[in-house]
């Protein structure tokens, strides 16, 4: 005769219980978090993997960070060329006019008010620091603000910028200088302008000009455009090296969108198995309380009473 012992029942019931719980809440898991596993030894064998292809998404997302804060200063200093050039074209403009009319009357307030403006070009700050400073970005690269001052001072001495250029890493390989300084892009406009503001104190720029005024003026509007197509030429390369941020940036964001989908079908759940588990799982837990219960009334017991 075989012989059936209650508590080796409800042990076993109990068991059962137990498992269909932790299924359950497994399965509750993964549809909350739509991931496979919340941590690295939920995933088994392919940990390891995983980390690395956690590692180089981290890695490429530093890089494109970087990338985008280049970007970003390196569209501020095309809109500060612009200025610049903008200073200088327009003093080569208020010159011809001056000519073309036979008055040079409030020339000189003109070419004041425009080398304001390739002052403030120069002077330009990203994110509180000044792009054209070099290494010293916390001091305004051009010490002067009038003609007058330019004109009384060492050439040395007008501009304060450092001698470190930005330089800024792309990627793995590419590293690329992308600041410019102040002195290098704008000493030889405003020697243009010293020069004017130092004929005019010898020889007051006002009514009408005689020919050695005119020759002077004649020569001064060709330096103007010199220095126009100058720091245009600056700009340029300044709009090359955003096409190469862009470009890279490009990459970056197509190698990371292919890491991205490498790490998610190793991580995402299949939310239709997951809640396909969580019903099973809850029909087992009733099913296993069932049987506890019922097995309360099958105990010995009863019988004997």
């Amino acid at each position: 005769m075989t012989r059936v012992s209650t508590a080796a029942n409800y042990q076993s019931a109990l068991l059962d219980l137990m498992s269909a719980q932790t299924r359950a809440q497994e399965a509750q898991e993964r549809v909350s978090t739509q991931k496979v596993a919340t941590d690295l030894t939920g995933f088994g064998r392919s940990s390891e993997a995983l980390t690395a292809l956690k590692s180089a998404q981290s890695r490429i997302q530093g890089f494109m960070d970087t990338g985008d804060a280049v970007a970003a200063r390196l569209s501020a200093q095309d809109l500060a060329f612009e200025r610049v050039a903008q200073g200088a074209d327009r003093a080569r403009q208020a010159i011809a006019d001056a000519l073309a009319s036979g008055r040079v009357d409030g020339l000189m307030l003109e070419l004041q008010g425009h080398f304001q403006i390739a002052k403030e070009g120069l002077n330009t700050k990203h994110q509180g620091q000044y792009l054209f400073g070099g290494g010293n970005v916390g001091d305004a690269p051009v010490q002067v603000g009038t003609l007058a001052e330019l004109s009384l001072t060492a050439g040395a001495d007008v501009f304060a910028n450092g001698t470190l250029k930005q330089v800024s890493r792309l990627d793995e390989g590419t590293t690329v200088e992308t600041g410019f300084l102040a002195d290098e892009v704008g000493e030889a406009l405003f020697e243009v302008f010293r020069q004017i503001q130092n004929f005019h104190a010898v020889t007051p720029v006002t009514g009408q000009p005689d020919q050695a005024m005119k020759d002077f003026l004649t020569e001064r509007l060709k330096e103007f455009d010199e220095q126009y197509q100058a720091i245009t030429n600056q700009a340029a390369l300044n709009g090359s090296l955003q096409n190469r941020v862009e470009s890279v940036l490009k990459s970056q964001e197509a190698q990371k969108t292919s890491l991205d989908e490498l790490v998610a079908g190793r991580t995402d759940a299949d939310l239709a198995q997951a809640l396909t588990d969580l019903e099973l799982s809850q029909v087992a837990i009733q099913a296993s309380a069932q049987v506890i219960n019922q097995l309360r009334q099958v105990s010995l017991l009863n019988f004997l009473n």
